[in-house]
Formats: structure tokens, sequence, C-alpha cells
């Protein structure tokens, strides 16, 4: 694949992550694989958001816990801050770990319920010996007001919390050994609709505050749009598309995200009723064995024999647009 993705000019483009033709494979006996990441590359900048999308099971939160060697990879390279992280050895792994941290997306499950808040924030601060006695509590008790919640929350258990302030709680445990990347795991789809808006502004009063950088992995595209810089479109392990929020949503090129997009809810009744939905046929592969060439070739309307055959390459067609189908460009 080529990498010419690294075009997109920021105003600061200095490089912090650069995943580089990434697989992820798991087996699933009788010699089969399941092809959960197939060949994916992109970077991320320091300060930035990328957004991650496509439907469930296109392998988005699988990529997030390869990069930050939650799994390891089948094959490719993940370089953060000029480090291979597939290729640490111990010592280096521990300091990774504290640079790049994970909210999951489910706020009660990813807790131990039989710890305090203060035992849950502070496992992290133990591990790498950040701080103790006093002062550990009083870090424990700023992580808490940095993202909303009080000192007398640090006694209680999850089970005593909303599923917004769980997540919080989540956010706060991320935070407690200062990384510079957080992989955001879908964070919001398992919230009330009234406190999403409330998580996601409160990432990106951290992400102003802290300057971390995000992969905000979701199925909300609306939302994706709300806080990412770049989004980047996945279908069954594959890139199909990679450009700025505004770009991807005013000028989608390829047709699967012109479909995710036509599906996105428009809170006027009016134009919901004029536009026009794109409804896919069929469903997704099995990744176990997807098609040759194009994978979405099954499920798209413009398909001929050379999507039947022959992988399309994600290649730039405009300036900082990058599309993988033969149709476009």
């Amino acid at each position: 694949m080529s990498l010419d993705i690294n075009k997109i000019e920021y105003e600061n483009n200095e490089t912090l992550i650069q995943v580089r033709n990434l697989k992820k494979y798991f087996n699933v006996g009788r010699g089969l694989k399941l092809k959960a990441v197939d060949d994916l590359s992109f970077d991320i900048k320091k300060g930035e958001t990328l957004g991650l999308v496509g439907e469930s099971g296109c392998g988005k939160s699988t990529t997030g816990r390869t990069i930050i060697r939650l799994y390891e990879a089948t094959g490719g390279e993940v370089i953060f801050d000029g480090m291979n992280v597939h290729k640490l050895n111990d010592d280096q792994r521990i300091n990774f770990t504290r640079s790049a941290q994970m909210i999951f997306q489910d706020p009660y499950a990813c807790l131990n319920p039989r710890m305090t808040v203060t035992d849950i924030i502070g496992e992290g601060i133990d591990i790498h010996r950040l701080y103790t006695g006093e002062e550990r509590q009083k870090r424990i008790y700023e992580l808490l007001e940095l993202v909303g919640l009080n000192r007398e929350h640090a006694s209680r258990f999850p089970h005593e919390f909303s599923g917004g302030q769980r997540q919080r709680i989540g956010i706060a445990r991320a935070l407690a050994i200062e990384p510079k990347f957080i992989v955001c795991d879908e964070p919001i789809s398992a919230l009330d609709v009234s406190i999403q808006a409330q998580v996601v502004n409160l990432l990106e009063d951290l992400q102003k505050e802290l300057g971390l950088t995000y992969l905000f992995i979701a199925h909300d595209l609306s939302m994706v749009k709300h806080i990412s810089d770049r989004i980047a479109v996945m279908y069954l392990g594959s890139m199909m598309e990679l450009t700025t929020s505004d770009k991807l949503y005013n000028n989608p090129m390829h047709p699967y995200t012109k479909a995710l997009l036509s599906a996105v809810p428009i809170p006027d009744p009016e134009k919901s009723k004029s536009r026009n939905r794109i409804m896919l046929d069929g469903d997704v592969p099995s990744p176990i064995n997807p098609p040759p060439g194009c994978k979405f070739q099954a499920r798209c309307s413009l398909c001929s024999d050379i999507c039947k055959k022959e992988a399309p390459k994600l290649k730039e067609v405009e300036s900082g647009h990058f599309v993988a189908c033969h149709k476009v460009g």
C-alpha cells in the first residue's frame, strides 16, 4: 500500500504514531484465520484526534488494541515516538504503557467492582511509582476534579455511580499516569444520549488542557465529526477512505462512506424526507474468507470486473483526501 497518506499538513506536523501495513489475524481452528485488521497504514499527528468509523465487526477496536499492544500484531509496524511498539523489551514496554492508555466502551465492565475509586485510579500510579502517601491521594483528588467528580467519590465503589460517572472514572484512570496518547474505544456508545455530549466535551477540554492525542473509535458519525480532525473509514479490516472531517462529510467519495453518511439522522424532518438514502444489499462478507479484489465489491453498485480481481490501493485523489476505490480518481 502506498504511504502517501503522510502528505497531509497540519500546523503541528510532528507525527506521534506511524502505522505501517498493520495486520492482526486470529486463529479460529482448522488452519483458518480471521483477518480482523488487514494491511492498514496511517499516521496520527501530535495533538490531533483521528476518528475511526465503520460497521460493527470491521476491526476498529482491534486496530486500537493492536496499536497499544493489548494484542500482538500479526504483521506490520506501529512506530510510537520513534519506537517500534511490537519490538520493545520489558523495560521499554513499561515506559510505553505509561505513554499510551485506553478508555473502554463499557464503563462498568472495565472497573473492578471490588475496588474503590481511589484504588482504581491509584493502581497505575502505584505500578509506575509516580506518587506515594499524601501526594498519591492528592493526585487522585485532582484527577477526580479534572473529570467533573469530587473527592467524596474517592471512597465509593463502581456500582454506586451512574454510567456517565463510571466513564469519568475510567477517563481519570487513563489520565493517572500522564499519557500522551489515548485510544477512546467507543467511549460514549453505552451511555444515555443526554450524557454522550458531556463526555465528548470533557474529552475535548482535556485534550486542549493536557495536549493529548486521540484515536476516537465510534459508530455515531455525527459525534465523530464533532470531535475529529481527520476521519478514517474501515470496512472488513481495510481502509476505505481517509481525509479531514469537513471533507469527508461535505464530499464523501467512496461508495461505502456515502452509504454510511446517508444513514446519519437529520434533526430536520423535511430534509430527512427529501434526502437520498443509500441501501446496501447483502451482508458483510466473512473476515475468515474475504472475497478477492475489493472487499466491498459484493455490496457496491459501481462494481466491475477489475473490482473482483484486484484490491484497490489507498491513493490521494485530491489534496489530503485518500480513497481505496478503482472508480474514484
